[in-house]
């Protein structure tokens, strides 16, 4: 592997993630902040990381990312998708793996929109017979 950079981007929900791979010692730094200050919970931390651990590769590479759009968890999951597409630029012969685990597949869950005459996208409003 060379000192060279690896990009992707990754998505989930309204959230878009662009990230750099450049071989490293393994610290992950997101809208230039380290990743224990921006994803407060270490269950969050821990879904970031799962891709360079399932390859072994959680000290090998420093990830850098900027991260827009969406809420928290969005985030994490669009960090991931980035960082699982990135390492898939590194060596293609780690698809299997990463593959797998479903980190190479876009959530194409969205929110589902309001609808008019009702009180969200499901509920009604309260109902009356008498």
């Amino acid at each position: 592997m060379s000192a060279t950079a690896y990009q992707a981007t990754g998505k989930r929900k309204n959230a878009i993630a662009r990230v750099r791979l450049v071989s490293g010692e393994g610290k992950i730094i997101v809208n230039e902040r380290s990743i224990e200050n921006y994803f407060k919970t270490p269950v969050l931390m821990r879904y970031v990381r799962q891709p360079l651990e399932v390859v072994n590769m959680t000290d090998k590479f420093d990830v850098y990312a900027n991260i827009a759009g969406g809420g928290i968890v969005g985030q994490a999951g669009a960090l991931r998708h980035g960082i699982a597409k990135g390492l898939l630029a590194v060596d293609p012969a780690l698809r299997g793996a990463l593959k797998s685990k479903g980190f190479l597949t876009r959530d194409s869950r969205e929110k589902e929109r309001k609808k008019y005459g009702q009180k969200g996208a499901r509920k009604k409003f309260q109902f009356s017979k008498r």
